[in-house]
């Protein structure tokens, strides 16, 4: 049995309208095939980053953290000749 679809509607600049047409031709799949694969790639990734977030707000409250100073010290010596290792907890 196929999944039940909705219709979704959005306006689009002009130049990205025609490069989802332009991918299409080029792959031979309809521009609403295009659209939904790119749709899901997106909710997929800010899925990941919404969850990525909510871990790390787990290690703030926990205490988790590395100080500013250490993580800019660091990374200020990765353009010497001598880099510090990564700060670590």
């Amino acid at each position: 049995m196929a999944a039940a679809t909705r219709v979704l509607t959005a306006h689009v600049p002009s130049g990205l309208a025609d490069k989802v047409d332009a991918l299409a031709t080029r792959i031979e799949r309809s521009r609403g095939w295009i659209m939904k694969q790119a749709l899901s790639a997106w909710i997929d990734q800010e899925e990941e980053r919404h969850k990525l977030t909510l871990e790390a707000l787990v290690d703030v409250d926990a205490g988790r953290l590395i100080d500013h100073q250490a993580i800019q010290a660091w990374a200020d010596s990765l353009e010497t000749d001598n880099p510090l290792p990564p700060p670590t907890l």
